[in-house]
């Protein structure tokens, strides 16, 4: 099985000094995920939490949204030539009566970066798709302080423990409402340590997310804010900038939106109406 991290003979040059060392780089190998036998994607992921990876991006996919929906995911025997187990192919058995959906190359998945659907009609897809529409705080006191929110990254960064090894990896973190963390994965990819997140809650029979913040390390795009309003999760908060329709789908679909989250610093660009900004303005 793959490794989450490997070893490479390095040569390091450090004011004029060459030496040689071993070096400890993040793993990175191919996940292709099966449904029902048939091939459905192909991402490149750091191999752990295989199973949850899959899981999650099948909520993205709108195709699951309930522990009782998914029967099994197994590893594929026989994925090579030679019959052997790379553990880097997949499949998904759906519960009975849960639909299958098309996984023909003509398929219409919005999820896909390459999908080719993009603005207005993927704003719609998630909209009508998703499960668990958006709702506001039922009062001010389920509101999120922009201290809580200041909190996240550090504690963020803090769990990150492959991340100290390697320097390459990006991290999603699930927190309650008043900061707690409740799971944090990592992966060379953003997506993917989303999805595995999203996955594991699925696993435990805890979607909808609702009253929780999904952190994320680098940027804000689409398909993150989808993956966040496919799970029910109200708050999205990143360390860098939104895309601009990654803001249209936040303000479509309800979602609270946080870019550039540093210190106490932070742009709220959807959803102002879940933060406490009385309590910004009062230490100001």
């Amino acid at each position: 099985m793959g490794r989450v991290t490997e070893r490479r003979r390095v040569i390091r040059i450090r004011d004029g000094a060459v030496s040689t060392r071993p070096d400890t780089l993040v793993g990175e190998e191919p996940l292709e995920i099966r449904l029902g036998g048939r091939p459905l994607a192909v991402t490149m992921r750091t191999p752990g939490d295989d199973f949850a990876l899959a899981a999650g991006f099948l909520v993205s996919e709108g195709v699951l949204g309930s522990a009782g929906e998914l029967a099994n995911v197994v590893y594929c025997a026989g994925a090579t030539e030679d019959g052997s187990n790379t553990y880097n192919v997949v499949d998904v058995q759906l519960a009975p009566g849960v639909p299958v959906p098309d996984v023909s190359l003509e398929r219409n998945v919005y999820t896909s970066s390459s999908c080719g659907v993009c603005g207005k009609a993927s704003l719609d897809a998630v909209r009508t798709t998703t499960r668990w529409p958006l709702d506001p705080p039922a009062d001010a006191a389920a509101r999120i302080t922009p201290g809580t929110l200041a909190d996240l990254p550090g504690r963020l960064r803090a769990a990150q423990r492959v991340f100290d090894r390697t320097g390459g990896l990006h991290a999603a973190a699930l927190f309650d409402s008043d900061g707690e963390l409740l799971d944090v994965r990592e992966d060379v990819g953003r997506h993917n340590a989303v999805d595995k997140v999203v996955g594991r809650a699925l696993q435990e029979g805890r979607l909808p997310l609702r009253d929780t913040v999904l952190m994320v390390s680098g940027r804000a795009s689409f398909e993150l804010v989808q993956k966040a309003v496919m799970a029910g999760i109200p708050a999205l908060a990143a360390v860098s900038a939104p895309s601009s329709l990654a803001v249209d789908l936040a303000v479509e679909s309800g979602l609270t939106l946080v870019g550039f989250l540093r210190g106490t610093s932070m742009n709220v660009y959807a959803g102002e109406e879940r933060i406490a900004l009385g309590a910004a303005a009062g230490r100001g």
